[in-house]
């Protein structure tokens, strides 16, 4: 999973959920550093979080960690 096509997926699905990276952070209990970072490919989360992001957005970790093959 490359950490820049992740986050970019992560910051989507925020945006398309109207929040902001604070309110994501309060609903994984993160700080929302945690989450900018993540957004930024500068870290991954911890695979044990994996089915909780992919719950808070309503879509399956498989989702969530697909990458993208689209042009």
């Amino acid at each position: 999973m490359c950490p820049h096509v992740f986050g970019n997926k992560i910051a989507e699905l925020r945006k398309k959920h109207n929040m902001t990276q604070r309110e994501l952070a309060i609903k994984l209990s993160m700080s929302a550093k945690a989450i900018s970072k993540w957004e930024t490919g500068r870290s991954l989360p911890d695979i044990a979080l994996l089915p909780k992001i992919a719950s808070t957005f309503a879509i399956g970790v498989d989702e969530l960690i697909a990458e993208s093959h689209q042009s």
